[in-house]
């Protein structure tokens, strides 16, 4: 094995995930002791939902060395997502965003889903990078995560110093507020640790005072039945009665705590093309998208986060789009026959559940 200094080493992985489109690489150790009050309280109170998954693996977030035995440090990433399509408005990016969720005829898609899968995108240029530090270094015991191995990775990018948590419980920066997917490496080498950084959230309450359904119900403290981008993709089943109206057109997750967030005023672009916004997802009308057919559905959000919810649950949370576009003050009487229309045309075509949402979508 080639001899080596850690810190040149480190300083070369860094600019090796600088040319892969990473915008930041911080190191830390494996220690999440600090944290896991919080999540066995969380789990305990069943503010997970339906997650099922983050009791089931809870131990493996407790310990990462139980996902790689060998590991002593966790490699942690930034990698901005905001697509410069969304950048080059004349005013702020963000009142460019709230005119849409306040559009009641806007199909709102979160930002980070408009690209190309994150989980893919992330992990391809993870594992690439992964394979270049083995090259360099062989032999060499990693993991590469990206949401689907169970870390505490927001943890991991508040020790690192990657970033600080906020209120509503994600990741912030200066230089890119929220606007930015997180990845990690587990690795056997120990190099450097970086130190941690403060907390600039201060007595800010935006994000928490902004939340349509009141899901952050503490300062870093977030209840995920309530959370409008839990019930648009996470949920499986029936939407509860109480909260539909509360998501307006939001058909699938929701920006409003990242959108009020001073922070996000700093949000750069990203320079990864594979987050550029796809089939105009950006700029969708409920109408058009409650039309589409499963085949449709499929071939568009093909290599989008989207497509994993399925046509199905897609087709759900149009409904209760339509149904609150009923239900606004502002919709003519003409749109909102025009809003029923179609709701009747999906009527008894697609599965149970979509007819419960479009019953209640009617009911008015």
């Amino acid at each position: 094995m080639e001899t080596f200094n850690h810190q040149e080493l480190l300083l070369w992985i860094k600019s090796q995930a600088k040319q892969l489109g990473f915008s930041e690489m911080r190191v830390t150790d494996l220690d999440v002791s600090q944290a896991l009050p919080y999540l066995q309280d969380w789990l305990a109170k069943g503010r997970h939902g339906d997650m099922n998954y983050m009791i089931e693996h809870a131990d493996l977030r407790a310990n990462p060395q139980k996902i790689l035995p060998q590991a002593i440090r966790i490699l942690s990433f930034r990698m901005d997502y905001l697509p410069k399509s969304v950048l080059q408005q004349d005013n702020d990016w963000r009142q460019t965003e709230w005119s849409k969720i306040h559009d009641p005829q806007a199909a709102v898609i979160s930002v980070y889903a408009r690209g190309r899968d994150y989980h893919k995108v992330l992990r391809k240029r993870l594992m690439q990078l992964a394979q270049q530090i083995e090259e360099k270094i062989t032999p060499l015991n990693y993991r590469v995560a990206v949401d689907s191995v169970p870390l505490l990775e927001v943890e991991f990018a508040k020790k690192s110093g990657l970033a600080w948590r906020g209120k509503h419980t994600l990741a912030l920066h200066r230089e890119a507020g929220s606007m930015f997917f997180l990845g990690e490496i587990l690795i056997d080498v120990p190099l450097p640790i970086d130190d941690p950084i403060s907390d600039h959230c201060g007595q800010c309450q935006a994000c928490m005072d902004i939340c349509p359904t009141h899901a952050i119900v503490a300062p870093y403290q977030l209840d995920a039945r309530k959370c409008i981008s839990y019930l648009t993709i996470e949920h499986r089943g029936s939407i509860p009665v109480e909260l539909r109206p509360l998501i307006g057109n939001r058909v699938y997750g929701c920006d409003d705590c990242q959108l009020i967030c001073p922070w996000n005023k700093f949000a750069s672009s990203t320079n990864v093309g594979d987050f550029d916004e796809r089939h105009q997802l950006g700029q969708l009308q409920l109408f058009d998208v409650f039309l589409w057919s499963k085949a449709t559905f499929e071939q568009l959000m093909q290599g989008s986060a989207i497509y994993r919810i399925g046509y199905e649950q897609w087709m759900r949370n149009i409904a209760v789009g339509l149904g609150n576009l009923i239900r606004h003050d502002v919709t003519s009487a003409e749109i909102k026959q025009q809003a029923r229309q179609a709701l009747q045309q999906q009527h008894q075509k697609i599965n149970d559940l979509v007819d419960e949402h479009i019953e209640w979508a009617l009911s008015v």
